[in-house]
């Protein structure tokens, strides 16, 4: 029997013959829970138990880009036995829809395939990395350019993406920060709610829509040493407070899927770690759809220490996954496990339940090839996406310095633009870029080139390490740097400002490119400090995938603009902001550490007991640099000013069931109009454990005309004071509270105030 097609009407005949009260009386959800439940009851009482173990089986496409060492051989063959539930890594649709065919035409049972793909940026239209994105502070901004994706990839046959990634990370060695929300826990929690609901819309059988996956559970961001795939070693508080509750308002949101992480936790790893899968994840937070691992995490398990592939299998399996990616190790091994006793039918039908379950979700059994028809995304939208990815680019970009108002450029000035990613669209796309469309990216050259004349040379290669360019397939110029930096030092000599544009090139961070060293390369600092040496301004345009050291820029050049990897409009963008078409409103979600040494560096760090004090040297610091960041959390600079009034309490004293209003005026101080980002903090003054210094609870993004005033009025609950105690029990306690409002983490206006039992 064939389950295509007429599933549904089955279904239904069966849930009238048996429950014929539940279709008059149940609502709507509550006959669509039955109805399905009805049906994937019908068909895994038809399939055989290799069947089922198809169903958990997550394969790279034969030939395909992976991101680790194995690949998967033989799929056609193994979709059509039965033996594959999900595939990934497919360029094409036409691929994707011959292998469907293959799934539901000569398969036993005509199970569809669910097509998954890393859409973690966009799709056909690129916009800015995620970190990037997260520097908007602009939510509804983030949710429509998942909701673009997400119509690009369905339109694509892609039912499933494997985003969005929201580990917290303090640490900017580690290369994945680009694909994050940087450092804070509330503002990645509130992006990770935006990001599944653009992804999956209200209902995500509907054409346009894609089933979110969020990743990586849990605390991959903080793995030791910055490094990729590492160890992770915290207290049970710190993972509660600072570092699970992105992951949990994904699953309040309903994301559909869940990815484990690579590393290990007290111990155990992620993938086989039955209390934060089974206790936390699904008791805990009530969390009811499929968990996959990551690329070969089963398979990986082995080199932790805990066994060969049929322990990990049976241990993962136990602790709760549902699909195993790449290995094979459940379709291989389960089997065995099962004959063995260490593992039980019940565990291998529940998996399978969920990834069925996922797939009638997605309407894959009402139609399997819902999403490789033809014309899913309406004509016009290319239009559309692209303009969003304009005003995405724009948002995300933060203005770091701008000594003497040498920004915006004015008409008329002779520009010098030079640097190795001023004219590269794979640096400006940025990092996990599977399908972007390069013809219709606009790289920083391009963009100034419609304004103005400029002059440009290369000035430098991306970099002189032979070793580090081998590692990331960068072919060195066949002219030296000597030569390359002579070329831009007489371009440079005929400008009234250079604008150079460096950083990284879209391999230089991402997955699997962690760096000790996170100072512009050799090669372009040189480049830089010849241009400084001009005398003429410099405008260093930075675009990079992580936080850089930059005390030296900072000192000597003058404007620096951080547009980050900042996807298909970034030289757009660019320009628009250079020359003040758009007023820079950015604000940064990691810190800038001032060395590299300072990392982990973060504005809600605890002040210890021996806080740093000015000129006293047995106090928690350092005795080279200051323990502050160079450019703090919130931070980032606009062609205006603003000025942020003391803080009003319209109480001193508040209750549980009570709130407290705080208010200041923000007024626009400068000549141009701007949007400024108004931040509430709060510090627990007096609590059972320590607390940090600061954190971020509220904030409002504020447009202001020049000379306007508006006021701004936060309100504060009982649920913006409670946290984790010793106990792991989440509770606000009585006391006193010091609230900050301001327009970075570091520059704030104080108030404190009571909570009362």
């Amino acid at each position: 029997m064939k389950f295509t097609g007429s599933q549904r009407l089955s279904a239904l005949i069966l849930l009238a013959f048996f429950c014929p009260i539940c279709l008059w009386a149940g609502g709507v959800n509550a006959d669509k829970s039955i109805e399905r439940k009805l049906f994937i009851d019908a068909l895994m009482s038809k399939m055989t138990l290799d069947e089922k173990l198809g169903q958990l089986n997550l394969l790279a496409w034969d030939g395909s880009l992976q991101t680790g060492a194995a690949a998967n051989s033989g799929v056609s063959e193994k979709v059509k036995n039965g033996l594959v539930g999900g595939l990934f890594n497919i360029e094409s649709k036409s691929t994707r829809m011959e292998i469907q065919k293959l799934a539901v035409e000569q398969s036993r049972l005509g199970i569809p395939i669910i097509f998954a793909q890393d859409v973690i940026h966009g799709h056909r239209t690129v916009f800015p990395i995620p970190l990037a994105l997260s520097c908007s502070w602009d939510t509804e901004l983030i949710e429509r350019t998942a909701r673009a994706a997400a119509t690009e990839a369905a339109s694509d046959g892609i039912d499933w993406v494997f985003s969005p990634m929201v580990d917290v990370s303090r640490d900017p060695r580690w290369g994945r920060v680009a694909e994050g929300a940087g450092e804070d826990p509330y503002l990645g929690s509130l992006i990770a709610k935006a990001m599944v609901k653009g992804y999956q819309g209200e209902d995500m059988a509907q054409p346009g829509a894609v089933m979110a996956c969020v990743k990586h559970f849990a605390l991959y961001g903080a793995g030791e040493s910055g490094r990729d795939y590492n160890t992770v070693d915290m207290s049970e508080i710190k993972m509660f407070q600072d570092y699970l509750p992105p992951y949990r308002a994904a699953v309040d949101a309903g994301v559909g899927s869940v990815m484990t992480a690579f590393n290990d936790i007290n111990g155990v790893p992620a993938t086989s770690n039955k209390w934060l899968i089974d206790d936390v994840l699904r008791k805990d937070w009530g969390f009811d759809g499929f968990i996959a691992t990551d690329y070969t995490a089963i398979r990986e398990m082995g080199a932790h220490g805990i066994g060969d592939l049929e322990t990990c299998s049976a241990l993962a399996l136990d602790a709760g996954i549902d699909m195993d990616m790449v290995s094979e190790g459940f379709v291989n091994t389960l089997k065995n496990s099962l004959e063995k006793g260490t593992v039980s039918m019940d565990e291998i039908d529940q998996a399978c339940r969920r990834v069925l379950e996922a797939k009638y979700q997605l309407g894959l059994f009402d139609d399997p090839f819902l999403r490789l028809k033809d014309n899913i995304a309406e004509e016009g939208q290319n239009e559309e996406f692209m303009n969003l990815a304009l005003e995405a680019a724009r948002k995300s970009a933060v203005l770091l310095k701008n000594e003497s108002s040498v920004l915006p450029l004015t008409k008329g000035q002779k520009i010098a633009v030079v640097g190795p990613l001023a004219d590269s669209k794979k640096a400006t796309m940025g990092t996990w870029v599977l399908n972007g469309d390069t013809s219709q990216v606009i790289t920083v050259l391009e963009g100034l080139r419609k304004r103005t004349a400029v002059s440009y040379v290369k000035g430098a290669r991306l970099t002189d390490d032979e070793a580090l360019a081998k590692l990331i397939g960068y072919p060195m110029d066949e002219q030296s740097s000597e030569e390359l930096i002579e070329e831009a030092i007489e371009v440079a000599t005929f400008a009234d400002v250079v604008v150079a544009v460096l950083g990284e090139s879209a391999v230089m961070n991402g997955e699997a490119a962690s760096l000790a060293d996170i100072n512009l390369q050799a090669s372009q600092k040189e480049l830089l400090q010849k241009l400084v040496e001009t005398g003429k301004p410099v405008v260093l345009v930075l675009l990079t995938g992580r936080p850089l050291t930059l005390e030296w820029e900072d000192a000597n050049c003058a404007a620096i603009l951080q547009c980050w990897s900042a996807g298909s409009q970034t030289g757009n963008a660019v320009a628009d902001i250079l020359y003040g078409d758009f007023n820079p409103s950015g604000k940064l979600t990691m810190s800038f550490p001032r060395k590299v040494g300072q990392v982990p560096v973060y504005y809600s760090m605890k002040t210890t007991g021996r806080p740093f004090w000015e000129g006293v040297k047995y106090t928690s610091r350092y005795l080279d640099v200051p323990n502050t960041p160079l450019y703090p959390f919130g931070f980032g600079l606009s062609y205006t000013s603003f000025d942020v009034s003391d803080i009003q309490l319209d109480k001193n004293a508040f209750a549980e069931n009570d709130t407290l209003t705080a208010t200041i005026n923000l007024t626009n101080t400068g000549e141009m109009a701007g949007e400024e980002t108004v931040q509430l903090y709060l510090r627990d003054l007096e609590a059972s454990v320590t607390r940090p210094r600061k954190e971020l609870k509220h904030f409002q993004k504020v447009f202001l005309k020049p000379g306007e005033t508006k006021t701004v009025r936060f309100k504060i609950t009982v649920d913006d004071l409670m946290f984790y105690n010793s106990e792991l029990e989440y509770q606000a306690e009585a006391g006193e509270f010091r609230v900050e409002i301001g327009l970075n983490s570091e520059s704030t206006k104080t108030a404190i105030f009571e909570f009362v039992d």
